[in-house]
């Protein structure tokens, strides 16, 4: 949809470069040339279009921190600020980031739903409702591409588990995609104009993502007049005619995919229109004029936005994302001593795992934090619970890198190797090495253990490899895992091999050496295993006892729990919503122990709290990207308060309504149809444990007054707390006559607001004409319903605080 004079000049540029092309290089065009660009077409001036991972910062293309990468909170933790403003402020920092590393798009954000609390992956994504996804999402797409980076929304559609994710076929009513998986990308192209959308692996009611041509060529570019370019999710990409005839404009990663000599040999044998390759072509192009790798257009960015404080702008989101959900006093922090306990505490998980991952120049655990936040001998520290019961690619204490070598045996190459893990994927190789003539990678270099003891040394990956520590070969042969999974060496569990006694605070030598193979199920060559370990594992009890012990002494206890990445990451959902190890039961020691206990939740998504009502405060970080242990003695000191409101019902799994994420006979129905997240919870007549929207500050709202005229509403509250804070308004929509196929209520707007102690302010929240329809099947049409609606303002979707009748 071309509208300004702008546009109108690239689009001229764009259609004389297409016209400069012949059938083989448009196809080349569109097929990746590697793992993350596509190639450049020197002779119509076109350079190399970069993508890269980064929901929360921008890896670039080598899986490597030798370019650090700023890490920002999670999605979403994002989401739970409820501020597109904010979403809008990050993403001018992650395009920032993409321009200084070379990238021409970012393959983010994730605006699939949290249609079932299992999702492996929802961390990644904003919310369970559509409306604030949305909205989350259309600020971040907006800030990255107005620092002239392309965004890719994904995944397209109806990705919301990762369970059998390749071939699974969702079968989802009309009415659930229109009124609930489908709103955010609508919203986001209706108020963000992406540059890129990207098609999901799994089918919807029979097609596969990346050949539905209902879906993207009739809904998204027919109806919401998209005009941005439509990627595979990685390997997605299946069927040369039907992707092509589907909508899918390029297929990554390369050089081997279902388009180029393909696409070409196709439409030769007139399988394919040329026209339709044409138009491809043109979304490439046009996406290629709008970042500026297009000789003769200019791109739709001339003048960059001020600088961005990584740093800062990280700790700002961080606390602001923070969602305090039970404090009974206990915070902020009085004076007195902190007895600060968990393992969680000490090696924060501040990303999730999988394709977000992204490499910070440095991490701030919470015990980082609160030293230096309290004076000096308020804190104590105890290790108390460990939420890691297995072996986890090599990081404390590991210092590698990578060394590559010929069948002779000679050095051709080396690299640094971030945590043990090496992934190198297509040409994504040290520099000096080819995959011809790479015969053995070793990692090498030392470890200094911080404990006493047997030490767990394992390998992730298939083929041959050899482990030696301190001179001793523990390992020499070859490794077949029982899944036979080309992304095992990714996604899978490493296997035990090795158990040595070592010595704290003694480094010794480590080396494991991997014996290059490359698959043929993959389209491109990868080189990926990893090194992983377990320190020595302490009596549970013994543990729990020296921090009930810690905790009795002090003033305070606080307790930091969490999840790992063998819970929550891309690849697999999970299998329940508990805590790994024995954290409730450090929590349950702890709070018997010392009434004044705090307990920080360090997970992505909703996990089982089941001591909640026994503790004096529970306050809720996700994953809070690199200067979360900053944030944190920020909101536990209260220099700030915590800011953050739910964007997805916490509660237990088995009161859940909405699990299923496993499919039977390769299909998942989507049997709940428009009641997911408070929707079926409100349907059920079940309680949460929090429910959505809420979360407390560290001062107090009263709602004076709520005023509606035609589709503005207005709400008046004041600050009647002793300090500044900031609320989010809330304002829900419920029809009055009960309706069994419609919600009880559902988010129709939001703000937030600041105010002083004592001051009064209005907020303004203007009602989108789609909370008053719903999608008839019957007509295939959205359908205004009429009649009497009640719009309730309040706090979360269970503290509505005022009220107002219309009828429309």
């Amino acid at each position: 949809m071309v509208a300004d004079p702008a546009d109108l000049a690239r689009e001229v540029v764009v259609e004389a470069a297409l016209g400069g092309l012949d059938l083989d290089e448009k196809a080349r065009l569109l097929s990746g040339q590697d793992m993350w660009s596509l190639a450049a077409l020197p002779q119509i001036g076109l350079k190399s279009l970069v993508m890269s991972d980064g929901p929360i910062g921008v890896r670039g293309v080598r899986w490597t921190a030798d370019d650090p990468s700023v890490a920002l909170p999670s999605p979403t933790a994002l989401a739970a600020t409820w501020d597109p403003e904010l979403a809008r402020r990050a993403g001018v920092l992650l395009a920032q980031e993409a321009r200084r590393k070379g990238v021409h798009v970012l393959l983010a954000p994730t605006v699939n739903l949290h249609r079932s609390p299992l999702g492996g992956r929802h961390f990644e994504a904003y919310s369970e409702d559509p409306y604030l996804t949305g909205l989350i999402g259309a600020g971040y797409v907006d800030g990255v591409q107005s620092g002239g980076v392309g965004t890719t929304v994904k995944h397209f559609v109806a990705n919301d588990a990762e369970t059998d994710r390749f071939t699974v076929n969702n079968v989802v009513s009309q009415r659930a995609l229109r009124e609930l998986y489908l709103v955010p990308f609508e919203i986001i192209v209706e108020n963000a104009r992406p540059w890129g959308i990207m098609t999901a692996y799994n089918m919807v009611n029979g097609t596969t993502m990346t050949e539905h041509r209902h879906l993207v060529n009739e809904i998204l570019r027919g109806e919401w007049g998209f005009d941005g370019f439509n990627v595979s999710d990685w390997m997605a990409a299946r069927s040369t005619t039907g992707d092509i005839e589907g909508g899918l404009d390029v297929a990554m990663p390369g050089p081997d995919t279902v388009y180029g000599e393909a696409l070409a040999a196709a439409v030769r044998d007139g399988k394919v229109d040329e026209a339709t390759v044409d138009t491809a072509v043109r979304n490439v192009l046009r996406l290629a004029a709008r970042v500026g790798i297009l000789d003769g257009a200019d791109p739709v960015v001339t003048e960059l936005p001020d600088t961005v404080d990584g740093e800062a702008l990280a700790r700002e989101i961080a606390r602001r994302a923070f969602v305090l959900v039970r404090n009974q006093g206990a915070l902020p922090l009085k004076q007195g001593t902190v007895a600060l306990l968990g393992a969680a505490a000490r090696d924060a998980r501040v990303l999730g795992g999988g394709s977000a991952t992204v490499f910070p120049r440095h991490t701030v655990s919470p015990l980082d934090g609160l030293t230096a936040a309290l004076p000096e001998g308020a804190l104590t520290y105890a290790v108390g619970a460990d939420p890691i019961t297995e072996l986890t690619v090599a990081d404390k204490g590991f210092e590698l890198r990578a060394v590559c070598r010929n069948a002779e045996g000679t050095v051709i190459g080396t690299a640094s190797a971030p945590g043990g893990q090496i992934q190198w994927m297509g040409s994504d190789l040290p520099e000096g090495v080819t995959h011809d003539r790479l015969h053995t990678v070793e990692l090498t270099g030392t470890f200094t253990p911080r404990e006493t003891g047997p030490h767990t040394f394992g390998i992730k990956g298939i083929g041959a490899f050899k482990l030696t520590i301190a001179g001793t070969t523990y390992y020499d042969d070859v490794l077949r895992p029982a899944k036979d999974d080309p992304f095992i060496t990714f996604f899978g569990a490493p296997a035990p091999v090795g158990l040595p006694e070592l010595t704290a605070g003694e480094p010794v030598d480590v080396s494991l050496t991997y014996v290059v193979a490359f698959r043929e199920d993959i389209p491109m060559k990868v080189v990926g295993f990893a090194l992983a370990h377990q320190a020595p594992q302490r009596d549970p009890d013994e543990l729990i006892a020296e921090a009930v012990a810690a905790a009795r002494a002090a003033d305070t206890a606080v307790v930091v729990v969490a999840t790992t990445e063998r819970v929550e990451s891309e690849g697999y959902d999970r299998k329940d919503l508990g805590l790994p190890g024995r954290q409730d039961d450090l929590v349950r020691a702890v709070a018997a122990a010392n009434p004044n206990t705090v307990v920080v939740v360090n997970s992505g998504s909703p996990v089982e709290l089941p001591w909640r009502d026994d503790v004096a405060a529970v306050l809720l970080s996700w994953f809070p990207g690199q200067e979360g242990g900053t944030a944190l003695a920020d909101v536990l000191t209260g220099a700030h308060e915590p800011g953050g409101r739910l964007p997805t019902t916490w509660g237990s799994l088995a009161d859940a309504p909405v699990t299923q994420v496993v499919p039977a006979d390769g299909e998942l129905p989507y049997t709940e149809g428009v009641f997911i997240g408070y929707r079926a919870w409100e349907k059920e007549g079940r309680t949460p444990s929090y429910p959505f929207g809420h979360g407390l500050g560290y001062t107090d709202w009263t709602y004076e007054s709520v005023e509606v005229e035609g589709a503005t509403v207005r709400v008046r509250v004041r600050n009647s707390g002793e300090r500044a804070g900031r609320e989010v308004v809330q304002v829900y929509l419920a029809p009055s006559e009960p309706d069994a196929e419609r919600p009880t209520r559902v988010l129709a707007g939001f703000a937030s607001v600041g105010a002083a102690p004592g001051e009064s302010v209005e907020v303004t929240v203007e009602l989108p004409r789609r909370a008053f329809e719903i999608w008839d099947e019957m007509t295939t049409a959205w359908s205004f319903v009429k009649g009497s609606y009640e719009i309730q303002v309040g706090r979360s979707i269970t503290d509505r605080r005022l009220t107002a009748t219309i009828n429309v």
